[in-house]
């Protein structure tokens, strides 16, 4: 039988390393550690540093709008249509500075007559060119009384003003037909054919500077079952 009562043999210790063995082991080496990369700095926009200029604002609200006044009484179309005509006007007069005028040959006798229709739309005017001092006669008015527009005054001296010969004829005009603008076109262009019967050498420089062009434009007629020319009524589908 087993004697219980006995002693469990001891577990044998390990033995410990001597001296010799511990010099004789080699000690493992430190890895060499990489620097990790730094993030990349970020770019600082210069338009941030920069302060944003205040905004001025100004004295009085409103001081750099123009003032749009329509007088009582006047027509704003109309006054559409001047601005139209002086621009024309002004255009005109930049081209005839930088433009010397014709050599022309008119006969200026006294007893010269010089007759000539001209057309615009439907205005007709009936012009005679005679030795004179420059005055014009429209239906017994003088021109500017006639046409108290400026811009039409100088489109009405432009063909005389361009063969030299403004301060030396008199202009005598029976008009009819037409609105005041159409009226004025066709007095230019009454006096330009009037020149060519004076001296037909002018009909290159006058055509060239469009005085011998008919403006044939009219108003379309009304038709039948239409409001106006070609304005319709209103569909109603009930």
């Amino acid at each position: 039988m087993i004697d219980e009562s006995a002693e469990p043999p001891e577990p044998e210790e390990a033995a410990a390393p001597t001296p010799e063995a511990e010099a004789s082991t080699p000690e493992p080496e430190p890895e060499a550690s990489t620097p990790e990369p730094a993030p990349p700095a970020l770019e600082q926009d210069s338009d941030d540093d920069e302060p944003a200029a205040p905004r001025v604002k100004p004295a009085i609200p409103g001081a750099d709008l123009e003032v749009d006044i329509v007088l009582e009484g006047s027509d704003p179309l109309a006054r559409e249509e001047q601005e139209e005509l002086d621009a024309a006007a002004a255009a005109a007069e930049e081209d005839r500075a930088d433009e010397q005028p014709v050599a022309a040959v008119i006969d200026l006798a006294a007893g010269a007559r010089y007759r000539a229709t001209g057309k615009r739309k439907t205005a007709v005017a009936r012009v005679i060119l005679r030795p004179g001092n420059g005055a014009y006669t429209v239906n017994g008015k003088t021109l500017d009384a006639y046409f108290p527009r400026p811009a039409l005054g100088r489109n009405i001296r432009q063909p005389l003003e361009v063969v030299g010969y403004e301060d030396r004829m008199d202009v005598v005009v029976r008009v009819h037909g037409g609105g005041v603008s159409a009226q004025a076109g066709a007095l230019r262009h009454g006096i330009s054919r009037a020149l060519l019967e004076a001296d037909p050498n002018l009909r290159g420089e006058l055509k060239r500077r469009g005085f011998l062009t008919r403006d044939p434009r009219v108003k379309e007629r009304k038709k039948a079952g239409l409001k106006k020319a070609r304005k319709k009524p209103q569909f109603s589908k009930r």
